[in-house]
């Protein structure tokens, strides 16, 4: 709620000096982040406004230019530009003045088969204009003809010449979202935002699978809260935003006025009939000057993810992307955006744990785009840059995994390079929250990589949680991603009769094939490996010379782990 509660007040500020003592740690998990300015990924645009792709596995880029233009660059030809559309092939269509032009462009989820694609610019009457094109070709390059352009939605904008919004996508849903400005002037003079019946100021939702012929070219999908293509509320111009391609939700960058540049985050499921709270709030403040007469009832409203203040942080918030890539795993999982004065990149990971920030010196960003793999970019004007980490983990994690045995857990992984790095610390978390350490590996720093084991003792009476702590040799470090090992996984045997072994084999009694043999200690090490691939029912396996202890046996299948505690007394 964005009603004002002293005792809410009062509580925030106690979290807020938690929050002091612990900022060094949080900010210490964002990742480093930088424009790579030394390689231009793109030049020689004008007045480049975004960069997307068509999602039909070609990996080409396609760039909206604001005077409507879309480029397309095909992989390995960046520096070879062609025109894909030139929407004023036949005439002035597209308007440029103040902050009109082509805004965004989308691609159907059938682009592929169908060749429809989006449009979203300003018509030379200065209203906001959805059309759809045709690709005759979808798989080549070759120039779109604009006599295939089919008006979609026209949105009156009157007045004022700012306040587009602008950005279109295809939800999962397979319905195409885009977001609209209040339609400009200071302080939403008419209200537009709250106005459920007016379209300015919001998130639309349309479906454009329709016919053709039918007179109105979109339809209203079910479940649109309003029965109309508004889809949530109390935005003031939502210039830039994105869906997380992994879990669908939804990061809006909505441009301030005079005190607050805010970041809203919200789920596939929260964003129906959420209201962001303009023109009553600017961000996570009252709106200064405005009669808020109405306001407390015209809630809830949504908090937004970030704020911060309009002066030397910026001025015009970019709203930006959850990271997805592999090019550069410390940003996984992290939004990624940025204001176009200051060039302040905002890093708030995707559970809103950490938000942190740091200065670039890239300005005029217009668009944080994504490719078809998940990487992302700066679109300025004139080029476009690589968004990267400039500090890369110590080590290239390939994949890790768990499985329970029958007396634990055993985990894999598997690096495919390794520099100057010196061991893996084990966790270990019933929650996935407060983890604790349960054991180290010790690096190879194989350049090639190398492949990891350990096995942890554990009771198997709950879910578990494991992550890495890969630590380099100067004592820098990060986190892999945290797996579960769920109990209802947990395989039960006992196979090694008697379980207190006092003389010189392993004494097995086993109903179904097994490829290998292992003794581990309880802190994981391994003292025996053997293969017995073929062998079946009762057999004994030589022990190798031990010391008296706890150890653990493990059986390793082609689908299966099974594991057992024993007691060897020497």
């Amino acid at each position: 709620m964005k009603n004002f509660d002293f005792d809410l007040f009062s509580k925030i500020c106690l979290v807020s000096l938690s929050m002091l003592f612990n900022a060094g740690q949080a900010l210490s998990q964002a990742p480093d982040v930088a424009i790579d300015t030394q390689k231009p990924f793109i030049t020689g645009l004008t007045a480049a406004m975004q960069l997307v792709h068509a999602g039909d596995g070609s990996n080409r880029i396609f760039v909206a230019e604001r005077g409507g233009i879309i480029k397309v660059f095909a992989p390995g030809s960046l520096g070879t530009p062609i025109t894909f559309l030139n929407m004023n092939q036949n005439g002035q269509v597209v308007l440029t003045d103040n902050e009109d032009g082509l805004l965004s462009i989308a691609f159907h989820p059938n682009f592929k088969t169908n060749g429809y694609f989006y449009a979203y610019y300003s018509n030379l009457l200065g209203d906001l204009v959805i059309a759809r094109y045709t690709a005759a070709n979808p798989a080549g390059n070759s120039t779109v003809n604009p006599n295939t352009g089919l008006e979609i939605i026209k949105i009156p904008h009157p007045i004022n010449a700012n306040h587009n919004g602008g950005e279109m996508h295809f939800g999962a849903d397979g319905f195409l979202y885009l977001s609209i400005g209040d339609g400009g002037g200071g302080n939403d003079p008419n209200q537009n935002a709250k106005n459920p019946n007016v379209l300015l100021g919001k998130i639309l939702r349309i479906d454009v699978n329709v016919p053709d012929t039918n007179p109105v070219k979109y339809a209203i999908p079910a479940g649109n809260p309003y029965n109309n293509p508004v889809y949530a509320l109390g935005l003031r111009n939502p210039f830039r935003w994105s869906f997380d391609r992994l879990n669908g939700d939804i990061w809006i960058g909505d441009v301030g006025q005079g005190a607050r540049e805010e970041i809203n985050h919200r789920t596939a499921a929260q964003l129906n009939n959420a209201n962001f709270g303009w023109r009553c709030f600017e961000g996570d403040i009252p709106t200064p000057g405005v009669d808020r007469t109405g306001c407390d009832a015209a809630g809830p409203y949504v908090d937004p993810a970030y704020a911060y203040a309009i002066g030397a942080r910026g001025r015009s918030v970019v709203g930006g992307v959850v990271y997805r890539g592999t090019r550069s795993p410390q940003m996984y999982g992290w939004y990624i955006g940025t204001d176009y004065f200051s060039g302040d990149i905002h890093k708030i990971s995707s559970d809103e744990a950490v938000k942190s920030y740091e200065t670039s010196t890239v300005t005029g960003i217009t668009d944080i785009g994504e490719d078809q793999n998940g990487e992302i970019y700066a679109v300025t004007g004139t080029t476009i840059y690589r968004i990267i980490s400039d500090s890369q983990l110590p080590v290239t994690l390939v994949d890790f995994t768990g499985a329970y045995g029958n007396e634990g857990v055993k985990l894999s992984w598997t690096t495919s390079s390794e520099e100057d790095f010196r061991e893996f610390e084990v966790e270990q978390s019933f929650n996935a929250v407060q983890f604790d350490k349960v054991g180290t590996v010790n690096g190879e720093n194989a350049t090639s990589g190398s492949q990891y084991t350990f096995s942890h003792a554990v009771n198997l009476n709950s879910d578990l949680y494991y992550r890495l702590k890969m630590i380099d040799k100067d004592d820098s470090f990060e986190y892999s991603k945290i797996i579960v090992v769920k109990s209802e996984d947990a395989m039960s045997g006992n196979f090694v009769r008697p379980s207190l072994i006092s003389g010189g084999t392993i004494d097995l009694e086993i109903n179904e094939p097994f490829n290998k043999i292992e003794l581990i200690s309880t802190s994981g090490k391994v003292f025996m490996s053997q293969e017995i691939s073929g062998k079946n029912g009762s057999f004994s396996i030589p022990l190798r010379e031990t010391s008296t202890g706890i150890y653990i046996v493990r059986l390793t299948g082609r689908n299966k782990i099974i594991q057992q505690k024993v007691l060897v007394m020497r």
